[in-house]
């Protein structure tokens, strides 16, 4: 059987209200309200997505409008081996419970779950799949949203390299886990040790750096004021040659979104730091 067939969220006459969640939602009525939310590289189906920390922001926040930038889940990973736990479950279902009460969610592929651009035109469960979107933002301004895998020089010329690295980048990830574990029981704080290990090598930050700048091209190019991507893990917001370039980063190193408020203005939100100062012991001597 192919491995997206036995993933749960699939089987037909699904519904998100009828689900039995193993993360109950919280429904504690605080949730932040934004215009328009941006989440890709969630990587459900491996073990370095961090689950746990994407509940907490889709229980945290709602918007008019979500938009899931692509590798939301990793089919590259799945055919070498199914993983599937509850949580990433939990996810999707907050997802598609989000479309069923209104919001309007679309759904752009990436390179890692390629195989839904095939149905790119379609709506599943109030989800639309689209291969890439145009956005209006509250003060009038146009960005072109896509995943990014098309300007990956990597992906386009050598695509036997980009399975090579993506072999290499999940063991990095699984030191990670380890990792962050033995903080977590010295209680400190999420870190992510592929992320600094990126900025660390010149290599890297210089593909950041020429794939921001060959993404903003390709929005001029195509006469809108911005553009929205995700695929390379790294949160951004800058100007390049007069477009607005936002990159949503991920939730396998930084656990990043990027938010429009209601006024226009482009936020990215850094959930580890946020659920940080959530817990930290001032937070909890104003919420007594």
């Amino acid at each position: 059987m192919n491995a997206i067939t036995r993933l749960p969220f699939l089987a037909e006459g699904s519904d998100p209200e009828s689900a039995t969640l193993h993360f109950p939602e919280r429904e504690d009525g605080q949730r932040r309200r934004y215009r328009t939310i941006w989440i890709s590289d969630i990587h459900l189906g491996t073990r370095g997505c961090n689950a746990k920390m994407l509940i907490d922001f889709l229980d945290s926040v709602d918007s008019e409008t979500m938009y899931l930038v692509g590798d939301i889940i990793d089919g590259w990973r799945l055919k070498k081996r199914f993983y599937w736990p509850a949580a990433h479950n939990d996810i999707v279902w907050r997802i598609m419970k989000r479309a069923k009460r209104g919001a309007r969610v679309v759904y752009i592929p990436g390179n890692h779950d390629e195989m839904f651009r095939q149905f790119t035109g379609l709506n599943f469960g109030g989800v639309e799949i689209r291969r890439k979107a145009i956005h209006e933002t509250a003060d009038g301004r146009k960005l072109l949203v896509l995943h990014g895998d098309e300007f990956d020089t990597i992906m386009l010329a050598h695509r036997w390299l980009a399975f090579v690295g993506d072999a290499a980048y999940h063991a990095l990830m699984s030191l990670n886990l380890w990792v962050n574990k033995v903080r977590n029981w010295f209680d400190l704080p999420y870190w992510s040790l592929s992320k600094m290990a990126k900025h660390k090598v010149k290599n890297a930050v210089e593909f950041i750096s020429k794939f921001e700048e060959v993404v903003a091209h390709e929005a001029g190019t195509r006469g809108v004021d911005g553009v929205v991507c995700g695929h390379i893990h790294n949160a951004e917001i800058r100007e390049i040659a007069g477009i607005a370039y936002y990159n949503d980063g991920d939730w396998v190193e930084g656990c990043t979104a990027l938010v429009e408020h209601f006024d226009g203005h482009m936020e990215v939100l850094h959930w580890a730091e946020e659920i940080a100062k959530r817990e930290s012991p001032a937070a909890e001597r104003l919420a007594a």
